[in-house]
């Protein structure tokens, strides 16, 4: 089981969205085919596993996470023989695929639930199924049973005359949730992931996993927001345990992502002894731009929040002997670039947006966690900018642009909010090159390219010193080579007063591990600053005891500018425009 620091301090993930990865037969759609014709590049930039969004059947209504069939490969994406053939070749080039498993719920197409609707009250119990309050018998459906609100918008009970019943769907209308606490359900879900398993997975994702275990009542929530009232749920835990015992898959690698989570639970999800997940993803740090919360009230990032943020779960999970699973972008995110500073406009040459990718990479590749990289961060993606609302796909885009007119916005309003806040930002095909559409397919794509592909490219900076790539690269080097960024503790500095939009951290080895590193000249410390800021700034670095953090004398092994900062004395140190700079002690 890659459980200790040593071993998962030194993985690397991508991730893949499969339907905007590679098109091999030019119908405008990702396939599995397409993944396999890339693994080479996969293998250039030295990571370890490839995560592969959903490529079950499906009827697509939220992008392939409303699964009909988890035992099969959807015909879009291709057949079962291209599945078998992508693992023998990734593990020939000694990487592991890893599959996202939806366990939450199911689609409304899968056989499951049409047995429920068709009246089999074996396959009732599979789902979540309440009467209407205020009910006045069969027939009436009453009013929800609580007012919890689903991710998507709307209310998260759907009446089913059918049934005559209300289901719980935390997300999609169409994405009815299983019921966990019934040991069938858990039987078919430890089946659906040993069978993978035994078809050679190395690893998995599961969505939404905190969201299992329902509350024994069904409550209503402050504000309807029925993921608080969810998340991390009385039986979560034991029912992950069991998951993972049973399906067999305690020695191979798996992450979890986290709803709404707590610091304290992910701990638990996460150590050892408990033998359920390995790492988990939590998006504490991808609010600190939400305006009171609310995702679709667009404010500046607040830097000194997410610092916190950092800071918070850095060390608690360090303390408590948890494991992050490090990111900025994945499928349901915009572009990280685009969001915290480098726009670029139409093009990107003289913009910002190299120095910000640049320096988010350093942000999260270089603290104590497991780094994933999603399609396209290597190369400097950023979000597209559609002109119009009818070129989104997103069904929670769509839903809100309605919401927000409802609510009283303009038109242009609610899609400029939807341009920075879309999950379509972060799903625009893959830029392999400058030929049309991007080299993602010889056909119509499903979604638009982003406009700057022609500069945008894998191609463009394949060989280019210095291109964005290259720098990715050097970080996965970094993280594979250096004891002191897999294994070293973590432990943040304040930055001063005139730097409250800088991040600055240090790593650290001690011990055994220092000596060991000493011995093969590597580094035992790293100090790793990362500005936010769109001017130059001063930064005066204090550790949590107020003492200096002393810069004189340590060597500068990587940053997004060519030279080092103007160090001053007493821990001072001149940062200039979204500069990031890694120095490490010896």
């Amino acid at each position: 089981m890659a459980r200790s620091t040593r071993d998962l301090g030194k993985i690397v993930a991508y991730q893949i969205y499969i339907k905007s990865f590679c098109d091999s037969d030019g119908d405008g759609i990702g396939d599995l085919p397409g993944i396999t014709s890339k693994l080479d590049y996969l293998a250039s930039l030295g990571i370890d596993y490839v995560w592969i969004t959903p490529f079950f059947p499906s009827p697509q209504r939220d992008n392939g996470y409303d699964v009909s069939d988890y035992c099969a490969v959807d015909p879009v994406y291709g057949t079962m023989d291209d599945f078998d053939e992508l693992v023998r070749e990734a593990r020939a080039r000694g990487l592991g695929i890893m599959l996202d498993m939806v366990l939450c719920h199911t689609s409304v197409e899968h056989a499951w639930f049409q047995r429920a609707l068709a009246g089999d009250e074996r396959y009732q119990r599979f789902y979540i199924l309440r009467d209407g309050r205020g009910s006045a018998g069969p027939g009436d459906p009453g009013e929800p049973p609580s007012n919890w609100q689903c991710a998507f918008g709307g209310s998260a009970w759907q009446w089913e005359p059918r049934l005559g019943k209300w289901y719980l769907h935390m997300h999609d209308v169409s994405q009815p949730d299983l019921d966990w606490t019934n040991p069938e359900v858990r039987d078919a879900l430890v089946d659906v992931v040993r069978s993978w398993r035994d078809r050679g997975v190395a690893g998995f994702r599961f969505d939404v996993v905190n969201l299992i275990s329902k509350p024994e009542v069904f409550e209503d929530a402050p504000g309807g927001n029925g993921r608080r009232v969810v998340a991390d749920g009385p039986h979560v835990h034991e029912y992950l345990q069991e998951l993972v015992e049973r399906a067999g898959i305690g020695d191979m690698l798996t992450v979890g992502e986290m709803a709404s989570t707590t610091l304290e639970d992910c701990v638990r999800y996460t150590a050892p002894a408990s033998r359920e997940l390995n790492m988990v993803f939590n998006f504490h740090h991808l609010k600190v731009d939400y305006r009171g919360g609310n995702k679709w009230e667009l404010m500046d990032p607040d830097i000194a929040r997410l610092r916190e943020v950092f800071q918070t779960w850095g060390e608690g999970m360090q303390a408590g002997g948890g494991w992050n699973a490090l990111f900025w972008n994945n499928h349901d995110q915009p572009r990280a670039i685009s969001r915290f500073g480098g726009r670029g406009g139409a093009g990107y040459e003289g913009s910002s947006w190299e120095k910000v990718g640049k320096m988010l990479g350093i942000c999260t590749h270089l603290m104590q966690g497991t780094p994933y990289i999603y399609q396209g961060e290597e190369i400097g993606m950023t979000n597209p900018g559609y002109a119009s609302i009818e070129e989104y796909r997103d069904v929670e885009s769509k839903n809100y642009y309605r919401i927000m007119l409802d609510e009283g916005k303009s038109p242009a309003e609610a899609l400029r909010i939807v341009g920075e806040r879309s999950r379509d930002d972060g799903r625009t095909p893959m830029q392999w090159s400058a030929d049309e559409h991007a080299g993602f397919t010889t056909g119509e794509p499903w979604i638009g390219v982003a406009p700057n592909y022609e500069r945008v490219n894998v191609a463009a900076e394949e060989d280019a010193p210095g291109s964005m790539l290259e720098f990715y690269r050097e970080l996965v080097r970094l993280r594979k080579e250096l004891s002191v960024v897999s294994e070293g503790s973590v432990r943040f500095y304040d930055a001063g007063a005139g730097a409250r939009r800088v991040i600055a951290y240090e790593r650290e080895l001690s011990g055994e591990a220092a000596d060991a590193a000493r011995a093969a000249g590597e580094p035992v410390r790293a100090v790793v600053l990362c500005s936010f800021d769109a001017e130059p700034c001063e930064a005066v670095l204090r550790g949590s005891d107020g003492a200096a953090v002393e810069l004189a004398g340590l060597e500068r092994v990587l940053g997004n500018y060519h030279d080092a900062p103007a160090a001053g004395a007493a821990g001072s140190v001149e940062l200039r425009p979204f500069e990031a700079v890694v120095f490490v002690q010896r």
